[in-house]
Parts: structure tokens; C-alpha cells; sequence
């Protein structure tokens, strides 16, 4: 259907389908291609979900033009059989088999539900429905055309890589000064008229609630879409994981050092052409012919000057520094060899880290850069950031980390861009000592004003105080304004109480072994218990199979021997690697009263307009917030969870502590974020060897462990 859609869509445009980004065509191709979609009449029904879209990329010169498209489209499709025949009557009250996650009390047949107001007719519903999906879809194409021009931005830029002699393309960066610039999405505006200047060296720590643009921002910066960033700086960011190929990880990161492999390679072909002619002389030399000498000559001034030049870039050390970097990022010597196209997606982000790390741009943007790192990753990844020679920024939710490597703090807040001197914790005191001084000159703003203007109203037509309500108007217009502090509003996670507590034993390992199919045992006589009052985090390095633990106590693998037991009347709920394939954050519990799930999503900070913007629009943080919305509302007795911090801001890590410390259910989590597990859990499992054994301290004392070892 879809192939004939596509078809339809080309014959219909002709050629100016072809000067369009194709992931625009593409999306046109799948709205028309959805077997749900109404044309509507004469196409009334395309032109309100790809009009504006056709128009604004150009594939239409107007609305006019538009319309008649619409229509031809509708026309077209419908001989090709793929437009529905209207029905009579379409009903709204079909059952919907969407019971997952759902209260037992709305999984029973839904009665109809009593509004305050007029009652909408059927045709009515069907056009405010309609005008839904319209205004959704209009902000998916400003989305989408927004990546499109990032896209062809990125496109069009010279590649990122070790630049050997900063000379070549003009001055060394150093200082960066942006100034009186704006960042928008999807018409959305993120960053207003932003200044701020990135001194050379400095380490800046981005922060700021989710969804207020920091990716966005870090994106405009690498495509140099910002005035003030010199043309010949060299920015990288690190967002992507490397493709996958037959390219093993050492030779990956090897790779991005462009001379020296074009050295290596040029040197290969001239030795090879050396011993063509060697062996070219021989032949010659025994048929009494001359030797060409001079092309020999050539060739070896021309090996000269490329030892020279590995030597200058220090070419033989390079493999080694590659070789440091990816073992700092837990890759064995065994793992260095190995294809790219073997490791995970999230190997593969380390991959893309170490290659940023070796190549050193003149300006590092880093993205969460600790999500894919376990502990040991992230110790070393903190002294080698403490000394990195240039600037970098990085967004991250992790406290201590952006403690130990930033100098300064770049707060996204309210559209603007402020910077301030420290770590983390020195802005967190500063930045609280500035809202108390602008709350308390507001307050002081406003007797000031209020008292002026009541001498004003009161004596403002009496001739005898003419003189002195003049003066108080003159004083009133100098004495301006102070702006009101404007905070984020509060952050909670509210995790619901369980209905009930079961008793004892809730869950329990006995001597439990288990190993995958055709695989060793991964761990060997596992004995150890959860319970409601259960607060543990376990910790180790990555691969050593923590998640596979909890698969094992959630009921997704069972044990090669011994026994799990789980109590049948305890629900475990868990929170891992979530696919966000819904359209709204409303789409997990369709069927569900819309203000029964507006208050479950308000207790985890998605309110208002939030709750009905569509998953792609959301950040990482705010997908996030949706998830642990999701898993909780069937008031679980137990909480696995799976690097919860991911993707959170630090306002929403501080909530999700204080929820955890007061749900009162049982926690086991997986995390290597030193300030959660800190003031969420009570007891730390170190997982090792095929063992889980608890330790006796503290993350703290864990943690000097390892730097010592």
C-alpha cells in the first residue's frame, strides 16, 4: 500500500517532489498511506493534514494550488482502491482491547460518561477529533522540517577530525562570543535573544529543566547555525552511536585521524610501487637494458617526506592513546579488535565517545555523556575530563560528576541563556542568593510603587497638592520595574500506595543458578530475598549481568536451577529500556477517565498542555516521566528499576529521591548515579564473579574501592 502510495504522490507532484527533503516526502507518503485516513470531501481532509506542510516546502506555490493538489490526490488514490467508502454512521463506542496497565475497575464495560455542558452530537465529535489530528500533525511537520534543515545543515559541513596543524585554516579558536541570537523548534521558541561567551579552556556544565532546549541548542552549536562561532572551529558533538560495520573499535577511532591514514596508505602504494620497479630493474638489468633511476628517486624523496610528516603528527603513538582511551571505557584489548557491528547501541555511544575524546575539536559538546558508562567508565571519564587542554560543554544530570569537571555553569531557563562562575553546587548557592535578592527589591519595587500611587490617587485633583503628586508621578515613571521571581514549578514523583501488604516471603532466591541457552552458568547458587520494606541499588561494571538479575526477579527468565519464588499476590513492576511508541502521553491508557489520568500524570510533573503534545515533541527527561507514570499506576509493591536518572534533569533526580523515600513498597535498582543511590537506597548489592553480595558501606566507600584498585 504503501509502495502505491508513493507512486501516486510522485505522479501527482511530478518533479517538485524531487527538490524536496525526502524525509518530508516520506511522511506525506505515510499520512495518505494510513489505511485510517479520511480524504474527506474533494480532499477537505488532506489539505487540513499536509496542506500547510505542502505549501511551506514548497511542493504547492499556494493555498489555492494546494486544494486543487488535495483533490487530485484524493481522486487518485480512490482509483487505486485506497480510499474508504464513508460510512453512515461511525461509532465511537467499539470496545478497545487496551486493558494493559489498567485498573480492574476500568477494564469492566465503561459506562457513558456525564459532562457538564451541551452534549456533543456524532458529527460534532467527528470534527473535533479531526481538528485534533490536524494540530498534531501540523507540529509533526514543523518537526519534521526542522530536522530537515538540520539535516542539509549537517550535510553540508566538513567532517570532524584530528586536525593535526590548526594553522592551516586560519588563527587558533580561542575565546567564542555568541551574541543576540535565537534557537527555535517546530516553531517553538527555546532560546531568545541569547549572549554568552565560551572562554578557551573553560569547562561549562549545561543545566536546565527537561524540555527547555538543551539538546536543541548543543545541535545549533555543531552545525555552526549561531552567529560568532568561527568557521574553522572544529565541533563535535556527541549524540550519535557509531554505524556498525566490519571496522573493528580500535581501527574506528583510528580512523578518524584522516592524515595519518592517508599517510599509512599513501606509504603502502609507494613501497609496493618501489618493489614493482625493483623487480622491473632485475628483469632489464639481465636483458642489458638501463635502470630508470630517476623514478626511484622521486619515490624515495616522496617516502621522506612522509616519514617526516608521521613523525612530526606523532603517528606512532597514536595507537597507543586510542588503545588508552577505549580501556578507560571498559573495552578490553579483546573487545578493541572486534567489529563495530558486534557491540550494542550502547557500545557503540562509547565507541562515538572515544573517537571525540581522540580527536579533540577545538569545542566538545557532550550529551549525557555517563548514561552508557558504568562506575569504573565514568571515575576515568571524570579525570580525564578534569584535564581536558579545551573547551567543553556537557549536559548531565549526574551531581557529583558535573561537581568534579565543569568550571562554570550555563543555566537554560525561561528562554534565556545565563552563565555562572563554579561547579554545580557553587551555582545551586548562587543562583538561590540572586532569587532571594530579586524577590526581596520586587517586594521593595512594589510598596514603593503602591505607596506613590495611592498618594497620587489620593491627592490627584487637589490644586494645593498639584505640585507634590507631579513629583510623585515623575518618581513613579523613574523608579521602574522589577521583574517577579518566576520559578520552575515543584517537580514530584508521587509513587501510589499499594492497595494492600502481603506478607512475607515476597520474593526469594534459592541456590538459583542461571546461564543463557548454550552458555556458562552467569551466576551460581543465588540466595538472597526482597521484601516491601526493601531499599537496595546494585552495582558493577557493565556486561556482568545486573539487568539479567532483574529479568530473573520480574519473571522474564527463569532460573537454570534452584528456585525464585514470587508471592502471586504481589505486583512487580519495572522500569527499563522503554520503546516510547506512543503518540500521546495519554496513549498508555486509552479508555481510562480523562481526569483520573491527568491526576496520575500530574504526579509525575506531566501537566497541562505537556499531556497532550505528542511523544516525538517530548525530551528525553519528559519521556521518562511518562514511563514511571505508566508503570505505576496499577500501585506496584515493588519497584525494579533500571538507570532510572537517565535522561532526567537534576530538579526531576531530587523528586524521583524524594518519591522513592517515601513509596512504600520495596526498590531494587540498578544505577551508577552516586547522589540517587545516596538518598534512596539503605543497602548496596555488588555484583561479581556469578555472585551478589552485599556491602558492608557506603556508595562512598564503594566508590574509593574502585579508584584504588
Amino acid at each position: 500500500m504503501t509502495e502505491v502510495a508513493s507512486n501516486v504522490v510522485h505522479e501527482v507532484l511530478g518533479r517538485r517532489a524531487q527538490d524536496v527533503d525526502q524525509p518530508i516526502i516520506d511522511y506525506i507518503i505515510n499520512v495518505l498511506a494510513d489505511e485510517d485516513f479520511d480524504f474527506g470531501d474533494e480532499g477537505e481532509g488532506a489539505f487540513d493534514a499536509i496542506g500547510e506542510l505542502l505549501v511551506d516546502s514548497g511542493c504547492v506555490s499556494d493555498h489555492s494550488e494546494c486544494r486543487s493538489v488535495c483533490s487530485t490526490l484524493s481522486d487518485r488514490f480512490g482509483n487505486h482502491g485506497l480510499v474508504k467508502a464513508k460510512p453512515t454512521v461511525r461509532s465511537l463506542a467499539a470496545p478497545l482491547r487496551m486493558f494493559d496497565g489498567m485498573d480492574e475497575e476500568v477494564q469492566t464495560k465503561k459506562k457513558p460518561e456525564v459532562i457538564d455542558g451541551p452534549v456533543l452530537t456524532e458529527r460534532d465529535r467527528l470534527k473535533l477529533e479531526r481538528r485534533k489530528r490536524k494540530d498534531e500533525r501540523q507540529r509533526e511537520a514543523q518537526y519534521l522540517m526542522h530536522l530537515a534543515e538540520m539535516e542539509a545543515t549537517k550535510a553540508g559541513m566538513p567532517v570532524v577530525c584530528v586536525n593535526h596543524d590548526n594553522s592551516v585554516d586560519g588563527p587558533n579558536i580561542k575565546d567564542i562570543h555568541m551574541e543576540n541570537f535565537n534557537v527555535s523548534v517546530g516553531g517553538r521558541d527555546l532560546i531568545v535573544d541569547g549572549s554568552v561567551t565560551l572562554s578557551f579552556g573553560r569547562h561549562y556544565g549545561l543545566v536546565g529543566r527537561n524540555g527547555t532546549g538543551k539538546t536543541t541548542f548543543l545541535r545549533h552549536m555543531a552545525m555552526h547555525a549561531i552567529d560568532g562561532i568561527p568557521k574553522n572551529c572544529q565541533i563535535l558533538h556527541v549524540e550519535q552511536e557509531v554505524v556498525g560495520d566490519d571496522t573493528s573499535a580500535l581501527q574506528c577511532v583510528l580512523n578518524t585521524d584522516v592524515e595519518r591514514t592517508h599517510l599509512f596508505d599513501e606509504e603502502a602504494r609507494l613501497i609496493a610501487l618501489q618493489r614493482e620497479m625493483d623487480d622491473e630493474d632485475a628483469t632489464e638489468k639481465s636483458n642489458g637494458q638501463l635502470n630508470g633511476e630517476t623514478d626511484k628517486n622521486a619515490i624515495s624523496q616522496k617516502l621522506e617526506q612522509i616519514y617526516k610528516r608521521l613523525e612530526f603528527i606523532d603517528a606512532d603513538s597514536a595507537e597507543a592513546r586510542a588503545a588508552s582511551i577505549l580501556a578507560g571505557l571498559s573495552f578490553s584489548p579483546e573487545m578493541q579488535k572486534k567489529a563495530t557491528k558486534t557491540f550494542s547501541g550502547g557500545w557503540r555511544m562509547r565507541i562515538a565517545l572515544a573517537r571525540a575524546l581522540f580527536i579533540e575539536p577545538d569545542l566538545l559538546l557532550l550529551d549525557e555523556p555517563t548514561n552508557h558508562l558504568d562506575l569504573h567508565a565514568v571515575l576515568w571519564l571524570e579525570t580525564y575530563l578534569m584535564k581536558w587542554p579545551k573547551t567543553f560543554i556537557v549536559v548531565s544530570h549526574a551531581r557529583e560528576f558535573l561537581n568534579l569537571v565543569v568550571t562554570d555553569v550555563l543555566h537554560l531557563h525561561g528562554q534565556k541563556l545565563n552563565a555562572y562562575k563554579g561547579n554545580y553546587d557553587t551555582f545551586e548557592r548562587t543562583r538561590e542568593e540572586q532569587l532571594k535578592n530579586q524577590q526581596k527589591a520586587f517586594e521593595s519595587n512594589e510598596r514603593s510603587r503602591a505607596h506613590m500611587q495611592s498618594f497620587i490617587d489620593k491627592f490627584r485633583y487637589n490644586a494645593k497638592r498639584a505640585s507634590l503628586v507631579q513629583s510623585r508621578i515623575k518618581a513613579l515613571d523613574r523608579l521602574g520595574h522589577v521583574d517577579e521571581v518566576i520559578n520552575d514549578p515543584d517537580y514530584k514523583f508521587d509513587f501510589p500506595t499499594p492497595d494492600d501488604r502481603p506478607g512475607p516471603p515476597i520474593i526469594s532466591f534459592s541456590d538459583a543458578s542461571f546461564g543463557y541457552p548454550g552458555g556458562p552458568l552467569l551466576f551460581k547458587n543465588l540466595n538472597f530475598g526482597i521484601d516491601l520494606d526493601s531499599r537496595v541499588a546494585m552495582v558493577g561494571p557493565n556486561g556482568i549481568g545486573k539487568s539479567t538479575i532483574l529479568k530473573l526477579i520480574a519473571g522474564e527468565l527463569q532460573p537454570s536451577s534452584g528456585t525464585v519464588f514470587r508471592s502471586a499476590k504481589v505486583y512487580i513492576t519495572w522500569l527499563h529500556l522503554i520503546k516510547y511508541q506512543l503518540s500521546l502521553p495519554f496513549g498508555f491508557l486509552q479508555g481510562v477517565p480523562e481526569q483520573k489520568l491527568r491526576a496520575h500524570l500530574g504526579s509525575f510533573g506531566v501537566t497541562g498542555n505537556l499531556a497532550l503534545q505528542p511523544m516525538y515533541t517530548l525530551s528525553g527527561g519528559q519521556k521518562s516521566r511518562v514511563a514511571f507514570a505508566k508503570i505505576t499506576f496499577k500501585k506496584p509493591h515493588i519497584i525494579l528499576l533500571d538507570e532510572p536518572s537517565n535522561h532526567l534533569d537534576l530538579d526531576a533526580v531530587e523528586a524521583l529521591i524524594q518519591g522513592l523515600v517515601l513509596f512504600q513498597g520495596g526498590v531494587l535498582m540498578v544505577s551508577h548515579d552516586e547522589h540517587l543511590i545516596s538518598g534512596s537506597v539503605e543497602q548496596l548489592w555488588v555484583v561479581s564473579e556469578g555472585r551478589v553480595t552485599p556491602f558492608n558501606g557506603t556508595f562512598h566507600d564503594y566508590k574509593k574501592i574502585l579508584q584504588s584498585s
